[in-house]
């Protein structure tokens, strides 16, 4: 498909597909096992100190609502069948007839801070309440997440442009190609907006197909931005997110089985070894092991199911692991010794994905490499919102904004995580839960999730 790269992209969301595949495969699944469950949804900025002004809201709930005209176009459910093959028709069935229904489902607020005088330029804090079927609200968080970093940038912090953009990505892409790192693009959530993505992952397609006439070490494996991956004829990246773990917990109220009951259902959708990276740290990671170490108990609809007379674990049918939180050094150690104890030979993947940029990519996959894993990187804000403001030279600093599930079936849906400024959810049901579990809070010097790209005083080197 030809796209026309001499205008920027139009503002604001207009595919289904501008979205990272792990919402996606996680659609098809909840659609298969839950769909009718009740769900909310709550927004949270971790920089607090970046308000919106009353313009900039205005610009927001305008693209939210045009989020309801969006639907699969031919080309779109062309590509989906052709390059997501685990997708299955019946969930594509349904896509085809989806429409999302943002008035409906969807309650923005704006919150002025100090007088309100009603003025465009009034600041303030922005609220979005997202209610309604698991299976017809999970596709708003990462067009929500994009459009509120959007408009941040375009009222807001408006001292910068696009010059550099792909140049600056291309130059990152060589050097971890030299390095011999495996990487993804994975930054469609905190983007500055769609332009920028996608002139940052068409830099990073020129490194690697110069990267692959120098002969270097490193790939680029994709970009887990489906509509992106579509552009340059690609298979989108990407496989299952915290909110499947969360939904499940929170569903059936047993976060001592929950894990094991999500990794079930993923395989009873998908099979053996497709989407097969599994995020440990939604409860913390030691309880997520306990599970994994666990014989399957298959689903008997399970697709391309083998023989279930040998007693296979999860840990050997799913090719590798997630690391999204916690010390990612101490992460690959406890995974060697997880796989060591239970007699797993196979090199498995460490996929490596929490806030990362060139000089962590290359430590991790030092530390990776000398613990037998083969590992990978999606990298996201530091590639598509890294911008320099053009009067001063200081950083232009990204939002830190998520969406997580709040509630299932009427329960609280909380995540722990293996760093406490990850923690979501209700505050008492996290200490609930942390009891249950026999969670453990540990410190982690990079766990500071409100300077994860740094400060406004920070002065880009020249």
């Amino acid at each position: 498909m030809d796209f026309d790269w001499s205008t920027p992209f139009p503002e604001g969301v207009i595919s289904f597909l501008d979205t990272d595949l792990y919402k996606l495969t996680m659609q098809c699944a909840v659609l298969k096992y839950y769909p009718d469950v009740p769900v909310t949804y709550a927004f949270t900025n971790r920089t607090p100190e970046k308000k919106l002004s009353r313009k900039a809201y205005a610009w927001l709930c305008d693209q939210i609502y045009k989020l309801g005209n969006i639907s699969l176009s031919d080309d779109e459910l062309r590509y989906l069948q052709t390059h997501c093959k685990y997708l299955t028709p019946s969930y594509l069935d349904f896509l085809k007839e989806f429409r999302l229904s943002p008035r409906e489902q969807l309650k923005p607020t704006f919150h002025p801070i100090g007088e309100d005088t009603g003025s465009e330029d009034d600041l303030g804090d922005v609220c979005i309440d997202i209610s309604g079927k698991w299976v017809d609200t999970i596709l708003y968080e990462i067009p929500l997440l994009a459009l509120t970093s959007e408009a941040y940038f375009k009222f807001m912090d408006t001292d910068w442009n696009y010059d550099g953009q792909e140049d600056t990505a291309y130059a990152k892409g060589i050097q971890l190609l030299e390095a011999g790192c495996i990487f993804s693009e994975f930054g469609a959530r905190r983007r500055r907006d769609y332009h920028t993505q996608a002139l940052v992952f068409r830099g990073l397609v020129k490194a690697s197909k110069d990267g692959e006439k120098r002969g270097l070490p490193g790939r680029l494996s994709g970009t887990s931005n489906v509509h992106l991956a579509m552009r340059f004829n690609l298979a989108p990246i990407g496989t299952v997110a915290h909110e499947w773990f969360m939904g499940i917990a929170a569903i059936t109220n047993d976060y001592e089985n929950a894990n094991e009951e999500a990794l079930r259902r993923w395989v009873g959708c998908f099979g053996e070894g497709v989407l097969g990276v599994a995020l440990t740290d939604t409860f913390g990671t030691p309880a997520f092991l306990k599970a994994f170490a666990k014989p399957i108990n298959f689903l008997p609809d399970t697709p391309n199911l083998q023989s279930t007379a040998s007693p296979r674990t999860y840990a050997d049918v799913f090719t590798g692991v997630r690391q999204d939180s916690g010390d990612p050094a101490e992460f690959v150690k406890l995974m060697r010794d997880f796989y060591n104890k239970h007699g797993i030979k196979d090199r498995k993947n460490i996929v490596f994905s929490d806030s990362l940029n060139i000089e962590k990519c290359i430590e991790y996959k030092q530390v990776s490499d000398e613990h037998g894993f083969q590992p990978t990187f999606g990298v996201g804000t530091f590639l598509t919102n890294d911008f320099t403001q053009l009067t001063t030279g200081k950083k232009s600093v990204p939002l830190n904004i998520v969406i997580k599930l709040s509630s299932a079936a009427g329960n609280p849906a909380i995540k722990i995580s293996d760093n406490a400024g990850k923690n979501t959810g209700d505050k008492a049901k996290v200490t609930e839960v942390k009891k249950q579990l026999g969670y453990i809070e540990k410190d982690w010097e990079g766990g500071d999730e409100t300077k994860r790209w740094g400060t406004s005083d920070d002065v880009t080197k020249a």
